[in-house]
C-alpha cells in the first residue's frame, strides 16, 4: 500500500519522471545535486520507497536522530554522523561499506542548502578508499526530472573530479536555486 501512494504521489500528483536505469552494483555512492531544499529528501524518499532493488541509506547529522524522530530517521534509512572538525567523516562511512555486503547511501557534495561555491571533496575520498563507482543523480525542478546517470569511477584528481561534477549538475535546477549553490568559483 505504502509502495502504490508514495508512486502516485511521485508521478501522478506531484508529476516528476525518472530518466534513466537505476544501479545492479552491490555497493556505491549516490551523489545528487542540486540540494536547495528539504524537498530533495521528500523527492528521493518516495523514490527509495517504489523502486524494488533500490534501498539507498542516507546520512543525516546526528542531532536530527533524537527522540522521538531518530526512530522514524533510522526506518527510513538514515544514518547518524558526526560532522564536526573533529571526527573522521570518510573513514566511518567508508567502514559502513567495508562492514556490508550490499550497501548504497546519499551524499550532497555541497554539503548546505545555503549558497557556496565551495563543494566538500567528502564524496570522492569515501568512494576511492571504499574502492566503490559513484552514481549521479540529478534533481531538475525546473522540468521535474530525476535524471541518473551511469557509474563514475574515480580516476582524477579530487580537484578534477569536483570540477567535472559541478559541469554535470550545472543542467539541472534545484527547488531554490537562488537560495542553493552557486558554484561556479
Amino acid at each position: 500500500m505504502f509502495k502504490q501512494l508514495a508512486k502516485w504521489i511521485f508521478y501522478d500528483v506531484w508529476g516528476w519522471t525518472i530518466v534513466g536505469d537505476f544501479p545492479t552494483e552491490k555497493k556505491y555512492l549516490i551523489v545528487v545535486a542540486p540540494h536547495t531544499s528539504n524537498w530533495d529528501f521528500l523527492v528521493g524518499l518516495l523514490i527509495r520507497r517504489f523502486t524494488p532493488g533500490f534501498n539507498p541509506k542516507y546520512l543525516a547529522k546526528k542531532q536530527l536522530f533524537v527522540f522521538p524522530f531518530g526512530k522514524i530517521f533510522r526506518m527510513l534509512g538514515g544514518y547518524p554522523v558526526e560532522r564536526g572538525k573533529n571526527t573522521n567523516f570518510v573513514d566511518s562511512v567508508v567502514k559502513l561499506y567495508k562492514d556490508n555486503e550490499v550497501f548504497a547511501t546519499t551524499i550532497t557534495p555541497e554539503g548546505t542548502r545555503k549558497k557556496s561555491s565551495k563543494w566538500r571533496t567528502g564524496f570522492y575520498y569515501i568512494a576511492q578508499k571504499a574502492n566503490i563507482p559513484i552514481f549521479r543523480v540529478g534533481f531538475d525542478f525546473g522540468t521535474k526530472r530525476v535524471v541518473l546517470d551511469k557509474m563514475y569511477h574515480i580516476t582524477k584528481s579530487a580537484e578534477e573530479t569536483v570540477s567535472e561534477f559541478k559541469a554535470y549538475f550545472s543542467q539541472f535546477k534545484g527547488k531554490n536555486p537562488e537560495d542553493g549553490v552557486s558554484w561556479p568559483e
